[in-house]
């Protein structure tokens, strides 16, 4: 009876597991990351929208409202990074757009790569920065090159963590001549991409472009300006040769890509197959010219507004091309914002000026009290300070207690909130507030001190002013949405991590997780 019974429970078993039906893997997967796009910005504009766009997603797609990253002070190339990556700088080794080479001394993009030359561009660039696999490498892997993978974005960044390692193609636009260009790091430039830029490409159209209010500006009543503003107007072509600078951070930027995007569904094979192919997508989202919304408030409410109709236009060309119904299509957010600018003094909002220049060299002098001449601070980046491990070591220092000093030094500071040494965050006890720390920590291009500034100082960049920026630790909800003909709409407000998105899009394809993701795929969303 025993074992009848069990003989009985297995053919059930099977045969449920049999009844269950199979998700259809995607013929297309499109990655849309649209650079600081928050929640709270899309749900409070949803009166000026149409129903293609943002009301279609909220209907018939799955929303996360509170997707976050787990790791402190993301920017463009950090979260694209994580996101397809689906892990934390400590792991996949991208702490930002920008570290110090400590070998050099000087300051370097995280893809730049001398051994690979440019397509449209005198940027070298690569991808090799990255330290582990992302969903394009793994698709690539599992398919033996079959599957493509594109991505294309405003800028180089973006592209390159969307492309991977093994990618077919990234291109971002130029920035001085308005071309989309790549790197030799790939293969082959599309023929297409060149046609293109020969015969479409927005340098020839830029001179036609006005950006004006597309709706009557007494609608856009949702966040208020500094100083009153009437309506706007910016010309392109007027700014000469900021011109395409300009573009990037504007909504005509998200219109180029669809565009170009649309000659390379005409011209490629790319999701026409049953093999799953990946693109990888950047729109824009933020202050225009990177000024504070304070500034920009009309601006910011209209390109919303424009995203809206383009994020339409982008669903109308991938069904058009390919059916929605086999394309899991997915939208997330960097996870910051641009920078604000100074509270008005009238407020007597408590804040300050900190100057890291000033707080390098002050730190040096003190450790050379302490420990006697040399140059023991080598330089600084950001918020880290990178010290001479050579002079420490010439001097038979111990680097902990140098640290410890170094910690107990900076602290007093005027400004600073907290002090993490390397040590510290690779070595000392766990508490949940110094987790994210430790998760945007990498110990081949982190400094030795890393600075946490009190909320509404101002970092001042003595060599560039206009890059200085005001703290704010302001929550910034930021969405993660599935859409696709196997998705099951919900509307979700618990908060996931980001780290979610790699494997959940992994699964959809039937193909391994990033080799460096060790989080789990989001559960229930397909039918």
């Amino acid at each position: 009876m025993k074992g009848l019974l069990t003989s009985i429970i297995t053919v059930l078993t099977f045969t449920g597991l049999q009844a269950q039906p199979q998700a259809t893997t995607p013929k297309l997967v499109v990655g849309l990351t649209v650079d600081q796009l928050r929640t709270d910005y899309i749900e409070a504009f949803s009166a000026l929208y149409g129903e293609k766009g943002f009301k279609r997603l909220w209907k018939d797609g799955r929303v996360y409202r509170n997707a976050e990253f787990n790791f402190s002070n993301p920017d463009k190339a950090s979260s694209i990074a994580a996101i397809y990556t689906g892990t934390v700088p400590t792991v996949n080794g991208i702490i930002g757009d920008k570290w110090l080479d400590i070998s050099t001394l000087r300051v370097k993009n995280c893809v730049d790569d001398r051994d690979f030359m440019g397509n449209y561009t005198q940027e070298t660039t690569s991808a090799s920065q990255l330290m582990v696999s992302t969903v394009g490498d793994e698709l690539k892997a599992a398919t033996q090159g079959k599957g493509l993978v594109y991505a294309i974005a405003p800028y180089r960044e973006a592209a390159i963590f969307g492309a991977g390692h093994a990618g077919n193609g990234a291109f971002w636009l130029n920035d001085d001549t308005g071309k989309w260009c790549g790197t030799t790091y790939y293969n082959d430039f599309p023929w297409f991409v060149s046609q293109y830029n020969d015969r479409k490409a927005i340098d020839f159209r830029i001179n036609g472009i006005v950006w004006t209010p597309s709706r009557p500006v007494a609608d856009y009543k949702y966040l208020k300006s500094q100083w009153t503003q009437e309506t706007f107007s910016y010309n392109f072509d007027e700014a000469r040769k900021n011109k395409f600078r300009k573009l990037k951070t504007s909504p005509f930027i998200n219109d180029e890509i669809n565009t170009f995007l649309e000659d390379i569904f005409t011209n490629s094979t790319i999701g026409q197959d049953e093999t799953p192919d990946l693109l990888a997508l950047t729109y824009y989202a933020g202050n225009y010219d990177h000024k504070s919304v304070k500034e920009c408030a009309l601006e910011m409410q209209d390109a919303y507004v424009r995203l809206d109709k383009s994020i339409g236009e982008l669903l109308d060309i991938i069904d058009k091309k390919v059916g929605l119904n086999n394309v899991l299509f997915c939208i997330n957010s960097t996870g910051y914002v641009d920078a604000e600018g100074p509270e008005p003094e009238k407020y007597r909002i408590p804040g300050g000026e900190f100057y890291m220049d000033r707080c390098s060299a002050l730190l040096n002098v003190y450790l050379m009290a302490v420990y006697g001449e040399g140059q023991y601070v080598e330089s600084h980046n950001d918020l880290q300070l990178y010290l001479n491990h050579k002079v420490i070591e010439k001097k038979q220092l111990n680097l902990n207690d140098v640290l410890d000093k170094a910690s107990d030094f900076l602290i007093q500071f005027s400004g600073v909130k907290e002090v993490y040494t390397s040590h510290r965050l690779l070595l000392g006890a766990w508490a949940p507030e110094i987790q994210k720390k430790r998760n945007a920590y990498n110990r081949d291009r982190s400094g030795d001190l890393t600075l946490d500034i009190l909320p509404g100082w101002t970092i001042v960049n003595s060599d560039s002013p206009s890059e200085s920026k005001v703290i704010r630790n302001a929550y910034i909800p930021s969405p993660l949405i599935f859409l696709g003909g196997n998705v099951k709409p919900e509307i979700i407000n618990t908060p996931v991590n980001i780290d979610c998105f790699a494997p959940t899009v992994a699964r959809s394809m039937r193909i391994r997780a990033p080799n460096g993701c060790s989080s789990a795929p989001l559960a229930n969303i397909f039918r």
